[in-house]
C-alpha cells in the first residue's frame, strides 16, 4: 500500500526538520521543543494521575478505573535520547482509559548523558519496586513500549523471566546493524543514518552493540517470553526487524501475534490527533492485554 495521506503529510513535514545527523544538532533544544509541542495536545481526565518515585526512578502512575490488581509498565520511545513522561502524557492517558488498568510510565535515564545500560537498569529497578508492593498488591504486570521503548520492554522481559504476564511492542527498535531490507525500501521520514546516530548515543562501547541487553534479537532467552504482541508500520525502516522478532518468537514456541499497520510510518502510535490509525491501535493493544487478563 502507498503512504496513507496523513502519513504522507507527516513525512513532508519531517523533510523540513533538522536531522539529528546534522552538525551542530542541539539535543537539549529538541527536547524542549518536544515538551512544548506535547503540552499543547489535549489530555483526557482520569480518576488518578500522580508522580511517584520508584526507588529513585521517577515515574507517573495513571489509574483509569477502580481495578488496581494489574499494571502495565510503559516505556516511551524517542531513540533512547528523546521524549519523557511529559511528552507521552497525552497518549498514555488515552491508552490507560481504553486499557482499564493502571499504567506506570517510566522516566528512565537517557543518553548521551546516561548511556547503556542505564535505561534497562532503571526499568529493572521500577519492576522490582512494583513487585515489592510499590503500587500496592499487584498480581499481573505487563510491559509496553514504542520504538526504543519497545526495545526496553522486550529487554525487561528477557532480563526478568516470569515477571510479566504479557508484552506489547509497537514498532520496536531492535537491530543496531540496520541489516534488514526495510532500511532501504521503507525508510520514509527516518533513515539508516539517523538510526545509527541513535545507537551511537545509546551504546557506551562498541561491544555494547552486540550485547543482547541492547540488541535483543541476539538473545538466547527469547523462548522465556510471555504472550507477546508486535505491531509494525508498513513504511518504517524498523518494520522488518519487528516482524523478524515475530518469526523468532513463533519458532521458539512463544505465543506471539504480529500485525502491520498499512500505509503508516514510524511514530504514529502516540499522535491520535494526527493519525486516525492511532486510536484503533490503542484498542488493539488494550484488547490483547484484556484477553490475557481474562484467562485467570
Amino acid at each position: 500500500m502507498t503512504l496513507h495521506p496523513q502519513a504522507r503529510r507527516a513525512v513532508a513535514g519531517y523533510a523540513d526538520e533538522q536531522k539529528v545527523t546534522d552538525p551542530g544538532y542541539d539535543i537539549d533544544a529538541a527536547r524542549r521543543e518536544a515538551r512544548a509541542a506535547a503540552a499543547a495536545v489535549p489530555r483526557v481526565e482520569l480518576p488518578e494521575v500522580r508522580d511517584v518515585d520508584a526507588d529513585g526512578v521517577p515515574c507517573r502512575y495513571y489509574r483509569p478505573a477502580e481495578r488496581t490488581d494489574a499494571v502495565l509498565i510503559h516505556l516511551h520511545g524517542g531513540g533512547f535520547v528523546f521524549n519523557d513522561v511529559e511528552v507521552h502524557d497525552a497518549a498514555v492517558r488515552q491508552f490507560a482509559r481504553v486499557l482499564g488498568i493502571g499504567v506506570l510510565s517510566v522516566d528512565y535515564r537517557r543518553p548521551p548523558e546516561h548511556r547503556f545500560p542505564a535505561a534497562p537498569d532503571d526499568v529493572d529497578t521500577v519492576l522490582a519496586w512494583v513487585r515489592a508492593g510499590g503500587l500496592g498488591e499487584v498480581e499481573r504486570i505487563f510491559a509496553h513500549g514504542d520504538s526504543a521503548g519497545g526495545n526496553l520492554a522486550l529487554v525487561a522481559a528477557l532480563r526478568n523471566p516470569g515477571a510479566f504476564s504479557g508484552v506489547v511492542l509497537i514498532y520496536p527498535f531492535l537491530d543496531p546493524e540496520a541489516g534488514f531490507d526495510s532500511y532501504r525500501t521503507a525508510a520514509e521520514g527516518f533513515d539508516a543514518a539517523e538510526a545509527a546516530w541513535y545507537w551511537q548515543q545509546y551504546a557506551a562501547t562498541e561491544a555494547d552493540l552486540t550485547d543482547p541487553d541492547l540488541a535483543p534479537l541476539r538473545s538466547e532467552r527469547l523462548a522465556t517470553l510471555p504472550p507477546t504482541l508486535v505491531v509494525t508500520a508498513e513504511h518504517d525502516p524498523l518494520r522488518d526487524e519487528g516482524e523478524h522478532l515475530v518469526h523468532l518468537l513463533a519458532e521458539a514456541g512463544v505465543e506471539v501475534v504480529g500485525s502491520r499497520a498499512l500505509g503508516q510510518i514510524h511514530g504514529f502510535w502516540r499522535h491520535t490527533e494526527v493519525f486516525t490509525a492511532a486510536a484503533p491501535l490503542h484498542r488493539q493493544a488494550a484488547g490483547f492485554v484484556q484477553m490475557l487478563l481474562e484467562r485467570e
